[in-house]
């Protein structure tokens, strides 16, 4: 990988590290069913606009935006809401690695390796310590929540794999955009029914004021920055190396984002969730490991879109 592309891994890293700050202000100003509303509308609108529909089938559409879109984000809002650390939610997050192997051995029939196998037990060992921790010093339902978030993006890759599979010249980005379609109803429907018909509006309304303007901001940062640059060039990357030398970047989203929650929120993590966090990366390592030698010059998109199922938030 050149160095350049280093680099724009590394601004992946970052993005989506700072990207759990501007869903803890959001998450301190809306509820958070319509948060994802505001969120994914960003996005999601413009996309079914002026994006072509990607030539798959509906179904794969519909399976990723489920998992990735309504699952994924419904759990961590929750999660974080009712007092998830930001931190902590972007570590316990990376749980859909493993989820997403075993998910893959379960449907796809994907053959299971003894590496995965052990990272898989060695990832679900760190949960337990992070578990155990957080039911020593606070209540252990935040962190149920988000392994649920996290079974819930493994479930929208099962649906981006299976797109990849069924049409081999997709353009990952065009379907990124397009999952984002898929939360919007569903997501206002049951804010409406959960937070009621007038409290997203009311919290809307107050953004534009002179307390309010940080929660627009982070509705910005989690659609443009986060979601299309963010995605965009991850999808760039995984169509030029093997996914076992870029999906690692992602396992250092966590020490970004534990490490700007610290600085900036004072959520200081405790020493039992820190070392249950490197057993955790350390799993999600071992699982995402690619069995591939890593060639020396860039490869093309046909060589990796089998594997380019890691699509970040």
């Amino acid at each position: 990988m050149s160095n350049r592309d280093r680099l724009l891994g590394l601004t992946v890293v970052l993005l989506w590290g700072l990207n759990f700050l501007a869903l803890r202000i959001g998450l301190d100003h809306f509820q958070p069913f319509f948060f994802a509303v505001l969120r994914f509308a960003v996005v999601g609108i413009p996309a079914l606009l002026f994006i072509p529909r990607p030539k798959v089938r509906m179904r794969w559409i519909l399976l990723y935006g489920t998992g990735f879109g309504i699952l994924q984000f419904a759990f961590l809002f929750t999660a974080m809401r009712i007092g998830m650390p930001t931190g902590l939610a972007s570590l316990v997050l990376q749980s859909s690695a493993p989820f997403t192997v075993l998910l893959g051995a379960l449907f796809l029939r994907e053959r299971l390796r003894p590496i995965q196998l052990a990272g898989i037990t060695i990832a679900v060992a760190g949960m337990a310590v992070i578990g155990w921790d957080r039911l020593e010093h606070a209540s252990l339902v935040p962190v149920l929540l988000t392994l649920a978030g996290g079974f819930g993006w493994a479930i929208g890759n099962i649906g981006a794999r299976q797109a990849g599979a069924e049409s081999p010249d997709l353009n990952p980005l065009h379907l990124t955009l397009w999952i984002t379609v898929v939360p919007i109803l569903p997501m206002l429907v049951i804010s409406l029914f959960v937070e009621g018909p007038t409290t997203g509006l009311r919290a809307l309304g107050d953004s534009f004021s002179a307390t309010g303007w940080p929660a627009l901001v982070a509705i910005a940062y989690t659609a443009i920055l986060a979601t299309v640059v963010g995605s965009g060039l991850w999808t760039y990357l995984m169509s030029r190396y093997p996914a076992g030398l870029v999906a690692p970047f992602s396992l250092l989203v966590p020490v970004v984002g534990i490490a700007a929650s610290w600085a900036y929120l004072h959520e200081v993590p405790t020493a039992a969730s820190i070392v249950g966090g490197v057993i955790v990366i350390g799993g999600a390592f071992l699982v995402t490991s690619s069995r591939r030698k890593v060639p020396a010059e860039p490869v093309s998109e046909d060589t990796t879109s089998e594997e380019s199922t890691l699509v970040r938030a």
